[in-house]
């Protein structure tokens, strides 16, 4: 009864009225009360509101940082710890060998390798080695304070125990943000894309921009500093092994919109700022609600668990959020071996030594797993053998990373929270390197403004979006773009400025970023929507949060109706086709055009190419969305309508009529006949699942509007992980939501509170405290 057999955790522990799962129950109202803590230097006060939500006030920024690290770790401590493990590659030590592939994926990444080096970086800055430790001293803090019977729920269950948090966690987590954000690439796809379909289909698809495309920063910006581009190859490497790189895919529904809106189109007369980060959600959220209070900061926001500082918020001052700009910082290189030992090479005409490291694995029966890690100068190893072509030698190939590089973002929350203006908060956003991340800024002095931030490679056009010759310096990251010429814009005349992971930049802007910013929809959306309003308010900024408007359909669905021989359907499927034809396109819960045309336009693609594509086992890169509506619509002719695996010559009209009967037919064997299984609440199938997915610890099957090509941009089990409002001005109001609760603990109150407020749009008006606060819920006296 102690012990555990496969996933069934150990009965008599996990059973025990006094320390099992009972124990984790919360019963009653919280009480306030007054604790000892090792290590701070003053008395800490901690206000929770109606909320859940902790407000911190310390005389100091060591105590304010190491009470943030003992609270946060109060609510999430297995979320923070479970994060770390995965980034950290070692989640086979919790759940056992079913996790290996993972954790020989992350670390063959170099994600270790890489929080490794960021935290040499943090050490050699006294202020943020002084805030990562204080935080650790937090945690450690409520570690030390617990018993078995006070563990988690999750820890009961997977009979497994917190160990010690160190400042190594924090970088981990965050080149974790950077896995999940930063890693998407496609010159494996680039490459056999063009072998197979030829350079004319790559630039009709991925070089031309579709009419949707609104740039972050407008035409309208004038750079004002002159370019040095790195000097091309004469003539450009397409590897005959591309087909063997395994890209990681970032998870679709992975984005986010942000904007600010200036003064003089405000009721106020002052900027109002909106941002909603697209993620992955779970139950406990991502995100941590938090007040931060002591000598020279006040501020308010969401925080990554494990984090110190604000991620996204304001403070008396100022407010800032961000989206994630997309850009190409992932490059994978061709190398060759001298041999098989793999000691040397090929590099500038030589033979270039490498490094190894050994990774160990320890998994919970005691067996012990050693993985060698080859580097490069480009970086690791990481794909290896020749699976699709066993006549020839093996290919390698190494990969060139930005979360491989030395950081410290860390330093720049910090001049955030506490920054009093546009200056501030442009030095601050110098201290930041990856995920490259929009930063949209507004303050009380009537600026708004928007940069594009991060470490970004200087290249040659087009440079990364073929695999690479590794032996070439040519291929070589050239450097970086420097700092100032990042793409940035303040106070522009139109009135506001947005991002909604659209391309970065006007085709006038002088370097490559990248070419694959396949969101244009929402960005189009919101500045269409933004230039049309004046007078705004709150209220305004809140109903567009929760805009479900598709341009996507918008664009396509009356051609497909078009397309369509409306004489030759019955009348079941005239009556769909009505439906379609009366629909304004909003992707609202208790309509069913929306689920007709994502499974229509589905079928409808996939009807197009799939012949063309099935034609290879290589990894091939699809046309953007937004592109294809185009040439479909404008190329009748297009030789892709045509199923070379038929003798007949089909046309755009036959694929239309074809993919809408099969839509209805497929619909009707997943949900019946048309009724209320139909309606886009049902069918978007919207869960919020347990961080580990653990099975009843989640918000299952919830009704929600919109999609990724909405603003409001639900997707099945990703969305609008944090939806803020900001009034900044002579009183600064925060209005926010996200769908979680302050708890990770599954038996209170707080694990989900505020789940429903999130699904239904509404926003709670967030309390931002000048001072102490005389009414609270209950609070904890921190003491040495």
């Amino acid at each position: 009864m102690n012990t555990k057999f496969g996933d069934v955790p150990p009965l008599g522990k996990f059973l025990d009225p006094d320390g099992g799962f009972w124990a984790n129950a919360v019963t009653g109202d919280l009480e306030s009360e007054e604790l000892q803590i090792d290590g701070l230097r003053d008395e800490v006060s901690v206000y929770y509101d109606e909320r859940g939500v902790p407000h911190i006030f310390a005389q100091n920024d060591h105590d304010l940082y190491m009470a943030q690290g003992y609270v946060v770790a109060r609510d999430r401590l297995f979320q923070m710890e479970l994060q770390t493990y995965d980034a950290a590659g070692r989640l086979s030590e919790l759940v056992g060998a079913a996790a290996l592939p993972r954790d020989q994926r992350t670390r063959r990444l170099g994600m270790p390798y890489g929080a490794e080096k960021a935290i040499e970086r943090v050490k050699q800055d006294s202020v943020s080695w002084m805030v990562i430790n204080a935080y650790s001293e937090g945690v450690n803090a409520w570690i030390r304070s617990l018993e078995p019977k006070d563990y988690p729920l999750e820890y009961k269950i997977l009979d497994a125990a917190p160990e010690t948090w160190e400042p190594l966690k924090t970088t981990l987590l965050l080149k974790n943000m950077t896995r999940t954000l930063a890693s998407g690439n496609s010159e494996d796809r680039t490459s056999n894309t063009i072998k197979y379909f030829g350079r004319d289909f790559v630039e009709k698809f991925f070089t031309q921009k579709p009419q949707l495309n609104d740039p972050i920063i407008p035409g309208s910006r004038e750079w004002d500093f002159d370019a040095e581009i790195p000097e091309a190859p004469e003539e450009l490497y397409v590897p005959e092994s591309a087909k063997e790189v395994e890209p990681y895919s970032t998870p679709d529904g992975i984005g986010s919109n942000n904007w600010a809106v200036h003064g003089s189109k405000t009721a106020s007369g002052y900027p109002i700022l909106a941002n909603d980060p697209h993620l992955s959600l779970t139950l406990p959220s991502i995100w941590y609600e938090v007040q931060l209070h002591a000598p020279g900061v006040n501020t308010y926001g969401v925080t990554l668990q494990g984090v110190p500082g604000a991620i996204i918020g304001f403070n008396e001052n100022v407010a800032w959020g961000v989206t994630n700009v997309g850009s190409d910082v992932m490059d994978w290189y061709e190398v060759e071996f001298r041999d098989e030992r793999m000691n040397e090479y090929r590099y500038d005409g030589g033979w270039r030594e490498t490094t190894k490291r050994i990774e160990e694995y320890y998994l919970p029966d005691g067996t012990v797993v050693r993985d060698t890690v080859v580097y490069t100068h480009h970086g690791p190893v990481t794909e290896v053998g020749s699976r699709l072509n066993e006549e020839r030698a093996p290919a390698y190939h190494a990969l060139r990373w930005i979360a491989h590089e030395p950081s410290n973002e860390i330093r720049t929350f910090y001049h955030l929270n506490r920054a009093a203006g546009y200056d501030d908060y442009v030095q601050a956003l110098t201290y930041y390197d990856a995920p490259a991340q929009n930063f949209v800024f507004a303050s009380n002095e009537n600026d708004i403004a928007l940069w594009v931030n991060g470490k970004l490679p200087l290249r040659w056009d087009k440079q990364g979006r073929t695999v690479s010759d590794g032996s070439d310096p040519k291929y070589d990251w050239q450097g970086w773009i420097p700092r100032e010429h990042n793409p940035n814009i303040k106070n522009p005349e139109r009135g506001f400025v947005s991002s909604a992971n659209q391309e970065s930049a006007a085709d006038d802007y002088p370097y490559y970023l990248d070419d694959d910013f396949a969101s244009y929809e929402r960005g189009r959306r919101i500045n269409d929507l933004l230039r049309s309003m004046n007078g705004i308010t709150k209220d305004d900024m809140q109903k567009m949060q929760m805009d479900s408007y598709n341009y996507h359909a918008a664009t396509i669905t009356k051609d497909l109706l078009e397309w369509v021989n409306s004489d030759s359907l019955n009348e079941a499927e005239r009556e769909i086709y009505d439906r379609m034809r009366d629909w304004d396109y909003k992707m609202d819960a208790d309509k069913i055009a929306p689920s007709v045309f994502k499974r229509w336009w589905s079928n409808f693609y996939a009807s197009v190419l799939y012949d063309e594509y099935q034609k290879t086992d290589a990894l091939l890169r699809y046309p953007p969305r937004d592109r294809f509506v185009e040439v479909v619509k404008y190329e009748p002719e297009f030789k892709f309508f045509d199923n070379i695996n038929t003798v007949k010559k089909e046309t755009r009209e036959e694929r239309a009529l074809y993919s809408f009967r099969s839509t209805i037919r497929g619909m009707t064997e997943d949900y019946g006949e048309m009724g209320d299984n139909w309606i886009w609440g049902r069918v978007i199938d919207m869960d919020i699942d347990h961080l580990a997915n653990i099975p009843g610890m989640g918000a299952q099957d919830l009704s929600v509007s919109g999609s990724p090509e909405s603003i409001n941009a639900n997707n099945g089990n990703a969305g609008p992980s944090w939806r803020m409002v900001v009034e900044v001005g002579p009183e600064v109001k925060g209005y926010g939501v996200y769908p979680g609760g302050p708890s990770g603990n599954p038996g209170s109150p707080l694990y989900d509170s505020m789940v429903e407020t999130w699904r239904t749009g509404g926003l709670f008006e967030l309390n931002f405290y000048k001072s102490e606060p005389a009414d609270y819920s209950y609070s904890i006296s921190l003491k040495n």
